[in-house]
């Protein structure tokens, strides 16, 4: 199912099994099925432009001292909520993985400059002809 085991190897994580709301019956309240992945980013051995757009991609899920949230409660067993959630971390981490490209800089050619002058002198041209004729 992991598409890349090594990464997640090279993340510190801990899990929690919490008891969780949603789908289970009586079963919810009973057995801990939720899962608490807790990934220490500041621990890993990943590069530290990959952290950095780890934790801009995680957002609010990522506190304060570098620990990465990710909660998994939707299915009914521990094993699928597990699976669930390091699936979910996988993700996020290649999307981190990925370099942003590099926008290269353009400019607007001379007559794009043109065209955008004429077309602002037409509409200006316009709203002047609406203007109420003064008596002067």
């Amino acid at each position: 199912m992991i598409s890349h085991p090594s990464l997640l190897d090279r993340l510190v994580i801990d899990e929690r099994f919490v008891r969780g709301s949603g789908p289970g019956g009586q079963n919810v309240n009973k057995v801990a099925t939720a899962v608490e992945l807790r990934v220490d980013l500041t621990a890993s051995s990943l590069p530290e432009d990959v952290k950095a757009r780890l934790i801009a991609l995680a957002g609010k899920r990522v506190a304060g001292d570098g620990v990465l949230l990710i909660d998994a409660r939707e299915h009914r067993t521990q094993s699928q909520n597990r699976d669930a959630a390091r699936a979910r971390l996988l993700a996020l981490v290649e999307r981190a993985l990925q370099r942003p490209k590099k926008r290269t800089r353009t400019r607007p050619t001379r007559a794009a400059k043109e065209r955008r002058l004429e077309s602002k002198k037409k509409r200006a041209s316009a709203k002047a002809s609406r203007r109420r004729v003064s008596d002067d």
